[in-house]
C-alpha cells in the first residue's frame, strides 16, 4: 500500500485526494455504474432473441428470460456484499473479483476463478471483434443489396474491417483504467438502446404489413423439417443463448471499485444491478417478441446483419453503426480488468524495471511504454485470432457456458455462504446449493449444445473451402 501511495506522490499527484486505501478517490456514481452495466450486458445479442423464440416458443422463451433475469439479479446482490470483506460496508476493499473468491475462499478456488474469469474476458474481445466486422461488412451489403437487388450475392470479406475495428481499439486500450471509461459506457449505452429501439421499430412495421407468420407457444414444431433431435440441440443452444446474455458477473466488481465510497458501494451496485438488469430484461423481452411476432419460427440469427429486412437501407445501415459504436465500448468494459490484472502482476514482478513502471507526461496525459506496447499488441493478437478462426462466436459459446455456472452463479453463492457464515444444512444453505445445481445442469446442457455447434461450424468452413 505504500509501495502504491509513493509511487502516485512521485508522479506529482500530491495534490489529488485519495481513498482509505491509498488510491485516488473513485468518483463512479449510480448512473455511470448502471452504464457500466447496461453496456456489458446489453450486446448485438439482442438482436438475435428472436431467433431464441423461434426455437423455444411463446412459453418457454419468456420464462426463460424472466428465470435468468432473476437468478443473475439475485447473485448480483450477493456479489456486491463482497467487494468488501469480512464486513460488506467497513471490511477491507478486493479491487476485483479474484481477490474477493481469495479473501472468502481461499488459494485453490482462486485460480480456477482466474482461469473462467479471464478466459471469457478475452473470448468475448475477440467475439467482439468479430461481431462488429460483421456489421460494418453488413453496411456495405445493404447499400449493395439497395443499388442492385436483394437477390444479388453482394459478398464481401470481413478482414478490411477487422483491421479497422483493431486500430480504433487500440486506441482506446491507451486509457489508463476501468475509472476513466464512464464517458465510454454513457455513450456505447445510448447506441445499445438505438439500435435495440430500430429493430424494435422494424419489427413493428414488419408486423404492420400483415403478413402473419406462423408462431407457436413451443416454437418450430418437430417434423420433417425439423427432426426431434436438431429440435433439442437448436433447444439447448437457444437456453444458452439466453443465460450467457446476462453474464456480467466477471466484470461487477471491477465496476463497483469505480464507485464514491458514500454511499455504501454495496448499496448503490445493488441499485445499479437492478436498474440494468431490469433495464436489460424490458429490451430482452420487447425485441425478442417483436422480432418472434414479426418473423416467425423463421427468425434468422441477427436481423439487422442477416438481413430480415433490406429497406429502408439508411435506418439499417445506422443500426448496424451503432452496434459498432456499442461493441467499441463494450470491448473495454471487458478488457480493463485483464489490462490491470497483467500489469498490475509486471509491477510485482518487476517493480524497479523502468519501461514498466515509468510514465511520461505528454500534455494532459501520461504515457506508459509498456502499457503503449503491450496492450496494443494484445489488440493485434486478437485481432488475428478473429481472423484466423472465422468460427470463433461458436467456441465463445462453448466458454460461454463453462464459464456461466461458476462466475455467475458457484462463486456469489459460496462467498456469501462464506461471509454471511450460513449454516451447513440450514434452509438457506440448502436452497442456495439448489439453486447452484439446477444452474449447474444447465451449464452442461449449454456447453453440450455449443460443442455440437462448434462440430457443425468446423465442418461447414472445412466443406466451403474445400468448394471454392
Amino acid at each position: 500500500m505504500q509501495k502504491e501511495i509513493s509511487f502516485s506522490m512521485e508522479k506529482g499527484d500530491a495534490h489529488e485526494q485519495y481513498d482509505d486505501d491509498g488510491r485516488v478517490r473513485r468518483t463512479g456514481t449510480l448512473m455511470s455504474a448502471s452504464a457500466h452495466i447496461i453496456t456489458a450486458v446489453i450486446g448485438s445479442g439482442v438482436l438475435s432473441l428472436a431467433w431464441c423464440f423461434g426455437q423455444l416458443g411463446w412459453i418457454a422463451g419468456t420464462a426463460s428470460l424472466m428465470i435468468f433475469a432473476v437468478i443473475t439479479w439475485f447473485t448480483c446482490l450477493l456479489l456486491s456484499d463482497c467487494y468488501r470483506s469480512p464486513d460488506p460496508v467497513n471490511g477491507t476493499r478486493n479491487y476485483n473479483y479474484m481477490q474477493a473468491v481469495k479473501a472468502n475462499l481461499g488459494g485453490l478456488q482462486y485460480k480456477f476463478c482466474g482461469v473462467a474469469q479471464y478466459g471469457i474476458l478475452i473470448g468475448a474481445t475477440i467475439g467482439y471483434t468479430i461481431t462488429s466486422a460483421i456489421s460494418m461488412a453488413a453496411i456495405k451489403r445493404s447499400n449493395c443489396f439497395h443499388k442492385h437487388s436483394h437477390h444479388t450475392g453482394c459478398h464481401t470479406l470481413n478482414n478490411s474491417y477487422l483491421i479497422i475495428f483493431a486500430v480504433i481499439e487500440i486506441v482506446l486500450s491507451q486509457i489508463p483504467n476501468f475509472h476513466k471509461l464512464s464517458i465510454i459506457s454513457i455513450v456505447a449505452t445510448i447506441m445499445s438502446f438505438t439500435y435495440a429501439t430500430i429493430g424494435i421499430a422494424l419489427s413493428i412495421a414488419k408486423i404492420a404489413e400483415g403478413g402473419h407468420p406462423r408462431t407457436s407457444l413451443t416454437g418450430i414444431p418437430v417434423g420433417k423439417d425439423m427432426p426431434s433431435v436438431e429440435k433439442m440441440w437448436s433447444t439447448f443452444s437457444a437456453i444458452g443463448d439466453i443465460a450467457f446474455a446476462y453474464s456480467f458477473c466477471p466484470v461487477l466488481l471491477e465496476i463497483q471499485d469505480t464507485l464514491k465510497s458514500s454511499p455504501p458501494e454495496n448499496k448503490v451496485m445493488k441499485r445499479a444491478s437492478t436498474v440494468g438488469v431490469s433495464a436489460s430484461t424490458l429490451f430482452y423481452l420487447i425485441c425478442g417478441t417483436l422480432g418472434y411476432a414479426a418473423f416467425g419460427n423463421d427468425a434468422p440469427g441477427n436481423y439487422l446483419t442477416g438481413f430480415g429486412f433490406y429497406e429502408p437501407f439508411w435506418v439499417i445501415d445506422f443500426g448496424n453503426l451503432c452496434i459498432v459504436i456499442h461493441l467499441l465500448g463494450a470491448y473495454q468494459v471487458y478488457v480493463q480488468p485483464f489490462f490491470a490484472f497483467v500489469e498490475s502482476w509486471s509491477k510485482e514482478k518487476w517493480p524497479r524495471n523502468k519501461f514498466i513502471v515509468r510514465e511520461y507526461s505528454l500534455g494532459k496525459f501520461r504515457i506508459n511504454i509498456f502499457r503503449l506496447t503491450w496492450r496494443s499488441a494484445y489488440v493485434v493478437l486478437a485481432t488475428l485470432v478473429a481472423m484466423i478462426f472465422p468460427f470463433f462466436n461458436s467456441f465463445l459459446g462453448l466458454i460461454g457456458a463453462t464459464t456461466f455456472w461458476p462466475l455467475t452463479v458457484y462463486f456469489p453463492i459460496e462467498m456469501y455462504i462464506s461471509q454471511a457464515k450460513i449454516p451447513k444444512n440450514s434452509f438457506t444453505w440448502i436452497w442456495m446449493k439448489v439453486l447452484s445445481l439446477a444452474c449447474l445442469i444447465v451449464s452442461l446442457v449449454a456447453a453440450a449444445g455449443s460443442i455440437r455447434g462448434l462440430i457443425v461450424s468446423v465442418e461447414t468452413f472445412k466443406l466451403f473451402h474445400s468448394v471454392s
